[in-house]
This record gives structure tokens, C-alpha cells and sequence, in this order.
């Protein structure tokens, strides 16, 4: 019964995912209702699976994908007011500061006080995870590439735990996210262009 159950929203949230993702990399607001769905059910999932690190950073991404949802509806007259841009190199060295240092601390917390699997790794896909979801809320095309280093460690954790839907979709994941950087590039060489292009006109 609990095995139909897990996977019965394991399916769900697979689906739900899928779609959050996809919108995600075509900057489509409506992408994050599909993740709030997603990151909702997770949370139990994660939970049954003694994914600690992992269902907390769900709960978490609860409030980040709402948040998320009210910075793209932002607009200043008829365009979207958070465009697609690059972190500072300042920026740059904070993020990988952060994720190693919440990496180590979490994942100590994580293997020393519970009966966490795989702690330290669970650890970094959750700090790098939250990283690269706030700076997805902010249109940083980095998070496109924090989150390609996410899923090549997040899916052989959930296939050793048996969630085989779940790294199966973390899989899709990680060609979407390529696809999201690829098209963000496109969108930022584009607005490059028509910059160059003003400042050269007579």
C-alpha cells in the first residue's frame, strides 16, 4: 500500500516537474505553480525515503517557488521587470563559498545527529540546490549551471534509495537545464546585440 502510494505521487510529481522545468527554461511565469505542486509533494516523499536534507530543502522551496512566482509577474510597463543577466565576479565567489561551506556544515549536522543517507552528498544538493533556485527567482543564468551540478550528483542518490522515477526525471533534469542555459545564453547575446547596436547608431 505505501509503495502504491509513493509511487503513485513519485508519477505525479514526476509529471508536474517536467512541466515546471520546461516553462522554466522558456521563461514562462506559469512554470511555477507546476513547481510549488512538485517541491509539495516531495516533501513527503523525501521525507519516507530519510532524506532529511532533502525534505527540508523542499519545504523550503515551497516559500522560494511563490516568491519566485510574484518576482516574474513583477513588470515595469509592458516588460518583465527581473531580465536574464550574469552574477558578478563578486557574486561568482560568494555562491561557491556558500555552497561549500553550507555543504560542510549541514552534511556534519546531517551525519552526526540523524539517521541521514548519504549526508554530505544529500547536503550539497540541498545548499546548491536552494542557491540555484534563488538565483533562478532572480533570472542569473548561472543557477542553470549550479543546477546541472546538482543533478549528476542527486541521480544516483535517488536510484540507491529505490526512487527510480525520481533520478530517471532528475535525468531529464539535467538535459533541460542545458537546454535552459543554451537558451538564456541565446537571450542575453540577443539583448548584447541590440545594445551594440543602439550605441552604434548615428
Amino acid at each position: 500500500m505505501e509503495f502504491t502510494l509513493l509511487t503513485s505521487l513519485e508519477l505525479i510529481a514526476t509529471i508536474c516537474g517536467l512541466v515546471h522545468v520546461f516553462l522554466l527554461t522558456r521563461e514562462k511565469v506559469i512554470a511555477w505553480p507546476f513547481g510549488i505542486a512538485t517541491v509539495t509533494i516531495y516533501v513527503y516523499i523525501f521525507y519516507v525515503s530519510k532524506l532529511y536534507s532533502d525534505t527540508i530543502l523542499h519545504v523550503f522551496y515551497i516559500f522560494i517557488n511563490t516568491y519566485g512566482w510574484y518576482n516574474w509577474s513583477r513588470r515595469k510597463k509592458e516588460t518583465a521587470a527581473v531580465k536574464v543577466s550574469y552574477l558578478s565576479p563578486s557574486g561568482v565567489a560568494i555562491l561557491v563559498g556558500t555552497i561549500i561551506a553550507g555543504t560542510l556544515i549541514w552534511g556534519y549536522i546531517m551525519d552526526t545527529r540523524t539517521d541521514a543517507s548519504f549526508a554530505y552528498f544529500d547536503a550539497y544538493t540541498t545548499v546548491a540546490s536552494l542557491s540555484a533556485q534563488y538565483l533562478l527567482t532572480q533570472k542569473k543564468i548561472e543557477n542553470w549551471v549550479v543546477w546541472i551540478a546538482v543533478n549528476i550528483v542527486a541521480m544516483p542518490i535517488y536510484f540507491m534509495k529505490g526512487l527510480y522515477l525520481t533520478s530517471g526525471l532528475y535525468f531529464v533534469y539535467l538535459l533541460l537545464v542545458i537546454s535552459g542555459f543554451v537558451e538564456w545564453r541565446k537571450v542575453l547575446k540577443m539583448r548584447e546585440r541590440e545594445i551594440a547596436g543602439c550605441c552604434t547608431e548615428p
